[in-house]
């Protein structure tokens, strides 16, 4: 159990260092109806978070094992996988930084923020949890890990539920937070906003540098 709280914890801090998701959750605590999106928001967001890693650790508790002793030679073959494609995300997020003195520019939707409703903000905070492709690989990862290590259904369960803590952290403690003292958090907010869309690309960068290079060595060491 240790073991594969050791092995899901980078990746439940990879999902929780989001700058977008984060972002969009602070816009949403700055917007008019701040209390009901934020809390809708913060809901998808977990719940994406859950169901993927959920998803995965089924499909990773039927992987073939051909060898009992040590080897995991499947589950070795996905985290190969996985780490690759994390690097090329770095890759890719790496060459989307803006040029130096440029602000990055945010997607289209956070300007539509103001007009979200409860179950939009549940939907989006879903599909950034969930099906972003960043998220989805690591989710996979985290499933995988769990999945694979052969735990009894209450241990896998409470795996899970320390995946999905860590991984949504940086959205609940912005919310909740805001919920218990909003007058307070407006300034802070408003600045980290800032720092992170300006940063976005770099902490991303580097992030799945560190992540995709830790699983391919995982991988390496399953075989």
């Amino acid at each position: 159990m240790n073991a594969v709280i050791g092995d899901i914890l980078p990746l439940a801090l990879g999902v929780a260092i989001s700058p977008i998701p984060v972002i969009a959750a602070i816009l949403m605590l700055l917007s008019p109806r701040a209390r009901v999106i934020s809390v809708g928001f913060l809901l998808g967001w977990i719940l994406g978070i859950v169901v993927t890693a959920t998803a995965f650790t089924l499909l990773a508790g039927v992987l073939p094992e051909d060898d009992s002793a040590a080897s995991r030679p499947a589950s070795g073959a996905i985290k190969l996988v996985l780490g690759v494609l994390l690097i090329l995300l770095a890759v890719r997020s790496w060459r989307q930084r803006p040029p130096s003195g440029e602000e990055a520019a945010l997607p289209p939707w956070m300007k539509a923020i103001d007009s979200f409703t409860f179950a939009r903000a549940v939907g989006l905070a879903f599909v950034l949890a969930g099906v972003n492709p960043k998220n989805l690989l690591l989710g996979a990862a985290a499933g995988v890990a769990i999945g694979s290590a052969g735990l009894e259904v209450g241990a896998a369960v409470t795996a899970v539920a320390v995946y999905t803590v860590i991984a949504a952290i940086t959205v609940i403690v912005p919310v909740v937070g805001y919920l218990v003292a909003a007058t307070r958090l407006t300034a802070a907010l408003t600045a980290l906003r800032t720092w992170l869309q300006r940063e976005n690309a770099v902490i991303m960068a580097i992030l799945l540098l560190v992540l995709g290079v830790t699983l391919i060595g995982k991988g390496v060491g399953s075989f």
